[in-house]
């Protein structure tokens, strides 16, 4: 079975036990960007994987998620952020750097923009690391939100705490889904990814200066505390997280950035 792995930092808590104690026998594990998991999910290439909160409309009718875990912040995350020459307020009109990397946090970015600040900008596809030669801002995402740019700029907003900030509620990035055509093939496969997860996310409980020691040693060019990174996190898909994940979509989905759903369907 191949299981989607989002290489980035704020993802390796849920992977820690399987990298680290414990390999999930029959399970290949495939690194990524969230948008490159999203594209392998869509194509049946993955069985199993997490999957940007923004990509589960077009996937819905063919995946389940699991009901248990997710990636959320309530508030300040501090690796989805708008970097801006000019004040936020500034931008319409202006030149803004979109990630290639997530679906959620673009959205996330268009919703804001658009809505609660009344901005129209021109969007222009960038690198991860973008170059801000000709670019007035930029979204920049996951660990390299976390890393030095070669230039410096004057405005930085945390994209999780301004959502907080206008709509009162929590931001869901990704969430974790599993093929329902892989169900019947590799249920005790799903199974044991399932169980690792659960001891994953014990271990940041019991263990969490070790899961922080390898994550470190994984992502030595992140910049950050990651002590304090995963302090930010919620790993828990809640009944508040589920009901956040909806709103976010459902205002996606009337901007015609996502296809309308009814509701999320878990395994």
């Amino acid at each position: 079975m191949k299981l989607g792995y989002i290489d980035y930092l704020n993802c390796y808590p849920f992977y820690y036990h399987m990298f680290e104690k414990k390999p999930v026998h029959g399970v290949k594990i495939v690194p990524a960007y969230p948008s490159g998991l999203n594209s392998m999910m869509l194509a049946g290439e993955l069985q199993m994987s997490p999957i940007s909160s923004g990509a589960y409309p077009d996937l819905a009718d063919n995946v389940l998620l699991l009901p248990d875990f997710c990636l959320s912040s309530v508030g300040y995350v501090g690796s989805v952020n708008l970097i801006s020459k000019v004040p936020i307020e500034a931008l319409d009109g202006k030149t803004v750097g979109v990630t290639t990397a997530s679906a959620t946090s673009v959205a996330l970015m268009k919703i804001l923009l658009h809505k609660f600040y009344g901005i129209t900008p021109q969007y222009v596809s960038a690198a991860p690391l973008p170059d801000m030669t000709n670019l007035d801002a930029a979204l920049i995402i996951g660990n390299e939100a976390m890393m030095m740019l070669a230039e410096p700029v004057s405005y930085k907003y945390d994209l999780g705490e301004l959502w907080l900030r206008k709509t009162g509620y929590p931001v869901v990035f990704a969430v974790f889904a599993v093929q329902k055509s892989a169900l019947e093939t590799y249920g005790k496969q799903i199974s044991e990814v399932i169980m690792s997860y659960h001891e994953s996310i014990t271990c940041m409980k019991t263990e969490k200066e070790n899961v922080v020691k390898k994550a470190k040693k994984r992502y030595p060019d992140v910049a950050y505390d990651i002590n304090f990174y995963y302090t930010l996190f919620q790993f828990d898909f809640t009944k508040e997280l589920k009901d956040a994940l909806l709103y976010y979509l459902q205002l996606a989905a009337e901007m015609g950035l996502m296809k309308m759903i009814d509701g999320i369907e878990t395994l």
